[in-house]
Parts: C-alpha cells; structure tokens; sequence
C-alpha cells in the first residue's frame, strides 16, 4: 500500500488584524452597513471613463479573495474598446432576445417585470468598463499537468462579491449581466474552452439621469436567524 505523501504547510504571523475594541468595531461595521447598503445595480451609464488604475485596484481586492485549496480558479478580462463591447452587446442581445421571446417561462416574466428589464442591453456600450469573469473547472501547473479545482463556483462567487462591493465603496457603479448561453464570450475574447464564462460586470460611473427599479428588501428577520 503506497503511503500518503504529506507536505507540511507553510504558515506565517497573521499581521493583518489587531486585537480592536468591539465599541470601535461597532462603528466600522456601521459605518459600513450605511454604505454597502445604499448599493444599487445600475443600467444607465455616463459617457466618464474610469481610469484603468482604478480598475486595477479593484480587481487586486478581488483577486484576493479566498477559493477552494487556494486554486484561484479564476479569469478576468477587463474590456474598454468599444468595438469589442459592441460585439458583447450583440450576442448577449441575441441570447436574450430568444430568452423574453421563446424560452422564459411566464413567472419568471412576471418577476422581472418591477424591474423594467427587456432584451435591450444599453449599457453593455455604455459602461466604462466591461469586467467579463470566468471560471475554471481546471488550471495547469508548471509542467503542464491538469489541475482540478475545487468549489470553483463558490470561490468565484466570493471573489465576484468582494469586487461589487469594493466598487461600489469606490465611488463607481456597477451591474450584473449573465445572458444565457454566455459561451460566445470565449469566442469574442478569445479565452480557452476549459474556462467557462460566470458573468459580466458592467462597470462606470451612473448618467446624471440615472434610474433604478422601487424596489424592497426583505426583512432582516425573515433572512436571518440567530442560535444563542
């Protein structure tokens, strides 16, 4: 019976946090909660362009996040030529086209419907910023072996959280779009087969007519509950 090769981790001091005194960690996540909460999806983008050093610091947060053995099984294409943001408007336009005319079942229509949405994807053109995320079932190491990643989903998710939300501390607004099927992005942006597109985050600054669905939140007690 082969034995099982064990490779001791390799830890270091955890200098990131200091001991802080809960009044004072109070106010942060207040603090917080006002901001993060006031958080909107926004469809209606200014023509200002966001410096790409700004993206850039956004995305290091993101690329940050923890993920399943620490594979990073992640992708970022970040797109600002025009050109290429035309194409994306146009194939996931076609896909939703289908989708609001063929394919979406009637409640699902009727759910969307608060929220003014159609097959018409605007801000696809008009957003600064394309950040167009995929997720990889496998990597490669160094010498050309296939890796398998683990809870790729999930650990794409959690980086996708971490970038909404710094964006939006950031001063920028941003919006979710996954048409379905999503696989000519790997055609537009010329990505490899074993990546699979999750979403597309356009990204910006709001129009100054900017509008956004009535809308409300469930109550806090009907989402959360506490074991004491």
């Amino acid at each position: 019976m082969m034995s099982e090769i064990s490779i001791p981790p390799k830890l270091v001091p955890l200098t990131s946090l200091q001991q802080t005194e809960d009044d004072e960690l109070l106010v942060r996540a207040t603090q917080l909660q006002a901001d993060l909460t006031q958080r909107r999806s926004v469809r209606h983008f200014s023509n200002r362009v966001v410096p790409n050093a700004i993206i850039d610091a956004c995305l290091r947060v993101a690329v940050s996040a923890p993920s399943g053995a620490n594979r990073q099984p992640w992708h970022f294409v970040v797109v600002q030529d025009p050109k290429i943001k035309r194409l994306i408007r146009l194939a996931a336009e076609a896909e939703e086209h289908t989708f609001y005319h063929e394919r979406a079942p009637k409640d699902w229509l009727q759910a969307l419907a608060p929220l003014g949405t159609d097959d018409q994807k605007p801000f696809l053109d008009e957003a600064s910023h394309l950040i167009v995320i995929f997720a990889q079932p496998h990597g490669f190491g160094p010498d050309g072996d296939r890796l398998r990643h683990y809870y790729v989903q999930e650990s794409v998710g959690i980086a996708t959280g971490m970038l909404i939300s710094v964006l939006h501390q950031t001063g920028l607004a941003s919006l979710t779009h996954t048409p379905s099927p999503m696989n000519f992005l790997n055609t537009i942006l010329e990505r490899p087969p074993h990546e699979r597109p999750f979403l597309i985050l356009a990204v910006g600054h709001p129009a100054s007519d900017a509008m956004v669905p009535d809308i409300e939140r469930k109550s806090f007690h009907d989402v959360v509950t506490y074991l004491t």
